[in-house]
């Protein structure tokens, strides 16, 4: 099979690695990639949200199969390009994608479900939504209505952060026209849990779950990030309530999805809110998460590749995944800066050691003239370690983490602190 991965982070990196190890591949390309990737796939200097170069590249090279990593490509109509062209696509049209695109669509559709979630209003103007805000008060959730990269929510504990986050999302559009509309929701209590379904419009097949840190500061400070760290198993979440997140959230889904004329294939990315009423939906994203992604997949053992392709071509029914039943745990390495304007060009060393100790996936690096590598973006490396316990799986990670030689990075020193 020939596969072509659109992405150049470390879920793109963790995907093309997981897909290399399939003895049904043929060839592997990834767009654009990074130096990382480069060791396990050929990258193409083809920019993730160019669809009719990536539509083009695919057709050129006879592609059997599209695997979309990030959500902007989908939204953008990825999926429906590449269907035009009869080739497969694990990722879903841009309509299905929406479920991530819009928050209140997500809201809408879980509503039409009956998944459970929080209440919640969506507002297009600033002065109204200050105005519920005074009525309903703190703590409150804040969104940017459309894709802010994992950085437009803010979990407000007081009535002033929530105002100014309606200020710095609808008046300063700092996530520019993702700020146009935000939802404001409950503020639900509880561990949070990621959790994956593997879909093709009809059937579902769970892909796991992990728990990620979003907060920049050790302890869950700080403004939200992208993500600093994850680890997997999530001890909270148990094969019972993975059950029944299959049957009440998952399923549910996909049967309104189609109703609606937009049944969804690819990835279904719940995050969930463990609840002393059960689990609550925070939002749907429609790819893997990141870190997450990195965290899971060195813990499967069968061939992604064969499930991948089934989604993408609806096909889902009699597969099956086998999981190791070791843990692992993900550190980001970020750069100075992050999750604000991060620090670029600074050169990394010493990932050969690290390497020995974990896996090292490539997020946001470059490689220059002189083939020295440098960080280029705010999530520059996901270090990922495994073990028989997840404390196992902490000291490898960060015993790699310790043997990176790169003074303009940091990273949180407490991934895991709630398991541990």
């Amino acid at each position: 099979m020939r596969v072509l991965v659109v992405g150049g982070g470390g879920r793109e990196h963790a995907l093309c690695w997981a897909i290399a190890k399939s003895p049904r591949l043929a060839k592997l390309w990834c767009a654009p990639g990074n130096p990382g990737i480069a060791a396990v796939a050929e990258c193409v200097a083809i920019g993730a949200e160019d669809i009719p170069a990536l539509v083009a590249f695919a057709r050129d090279q006879a592609v059997d199969l599209v695997v979309a990593g990030p959500e902007a490509p989908l939204t953008l109509g990825l999926a429906d390009q590449l269907a035009a062209a009869g080739i497969a696509c694990f990722g879903p049209s841009a309509a299905a994608a929406r479920l991530e695109g819009s928050k209140a669509f997500c809201k809408q559709v879980a509503d039409a479900a009956r998944v459970p979630t929080a209440a919640w209003q969506r507002f297009e103007e600033a002065g109204a939504a200050r105005a519920w805000l005074r009525e309903t008060g703190a703590p409150i959730v804040v969104k940017a209505d459309g894709l802010a990269a994992g950085k437009g929510v803010v979990v407000a504990e007081t009535l002033a952060e929530a105002e100014a986050a309606i200020a710095a999302i609808m008046e300063d559009r700092i996530h520019g026209s993702a700020g146009a509309a935000v939802v404001i929701e409950e503020c639900l209590a509880g561990e949070e849990v990621s959790f994956f379904a593997i879909c093709d419009g009809t059937d579902a097949l769970a892909f796991g779950a992990a728990q990620d840190h979003k907060r920049v500061g050790e302890g869950d400070t700080g403004p939200n990030t992208g993500g600093m760290g994850a680890y997997a198993p999530a001890p909270a979440f148990t094969p019972a309530l993975q059950a029944e997140v299959m049957e009440r959230f998952i399923r549910p889904t996909l049967v309104e999805m189609t109703r609606r004329g937009t049944p969804f294939r690819g990835v279904l990315f719940a995050g969930l809110m463990l609840t002393a009423e059960g689990p609550k939906l925070i939002e749907y994203n429609v790819r893997f998460g990141d870190p997450e992604c990195e965290t899971l997949l060195p813990l499967l053992r069968s061939d992604l590749l064969p499930v991948l392709h089934a989604a993408a071509t609806g096909s889902l029914a009699g597969h099956s995944l086998d999981w190791s039943t070791r843990h692992s745990l993900v550190v980001v390495m970020a750069a100075e800066g992050y999750p604000g304007a991060p620090r670029r060009g600074t050169a990394i060393h010493g990932l050969d050691a690290a390497a020995q100790r974990a896996m090292i996936f490539h997020a946001g690096t470059t490689r220059d003239a002189q083939g020295v590598l440098r960080a280029h973006g705010g999530r520059v490396l996901a270090v990922a370690g495994t073990g028989e316990t997840l404390r196992e799986a902490r000291d490898a990670a960060y015993a790699a983490v310790d043997s990176v030689d790169w003074p303009a990075g940091f990273c949180r020193r407490d991934i895991g602190w709630r398991a541990l």
